[in-house]
């Protein structure tokens, strides 16, 4: 003997309804933008502090850059490559990692810094154009001394 249980209208209403919500968070979760595969790495020198940083040199790289990280090494950071020089802005939407970055020239020489907070909307943009923006872990540039001016090493900026 097969038992059918009967729900009322409006039950049955509220169990759609639920079912409908569990769905929707679980699309919007997985509408959420992925971290980025590791990229190619360069090594670069700031004095005597040496960095392995992934290169976003396309539009599609760039874009999600450090987007949905969790984390990253202590020496490590990302180096985002223009075609060409602009004023570069950068904001942290999606970024979960507090980040620090560097603004810099053709020649390597940092043209600014300034700190980013995780998950924001703010803009922080390079004070004159420039095709060379570098992320570390926030605070890098200031525990290691580095500053406006000074010369960062690699073969991006000629050596």
């Amino acid at each position: 003997m097969t038992v059918v249980k009967t729900r009322s209208p409006r039950r049955l209403l509220r169990h759609l309804t639920g079912i409908g919500l569990a769905a929707g968070v679980a699309l919007a979760a997985f509408a959420q933008p992925a971290p980025q595969p590791k990229l190619p790495t360069v090594a670069l020198g700031a004095g005597m502090h040496n960095i392995v940083a992934e290169v976003a040199s396309t539009p599609a790289q760039r874009q999600i850059g450090m987007m949905m990280r969790t984390e990253m090494g202590t020496n490590e950071g990302m180096l985002f490559v223009f075609e060409q020089p602009e004023v570069q802005c950068f904001w942290m939407r999606n970024t979960l990692l507090p980040l620090s970055i560097a603004f810099i020239g053709d020649d390597g020489r940092v043209v600014n810094l300034a700190e980013m907070q995780p998950r924001s909307d703010d803009s922080h943009c390079s004070v004159k154009p420039v095709r060379y923006v570098l992320e570390m872990n926030r605070g890098w540039f200031a525990k290691r001394g580095v500053k406006a001016g000074d010369k960062l090493r690699g073969t991006p900026f000629g050596g």
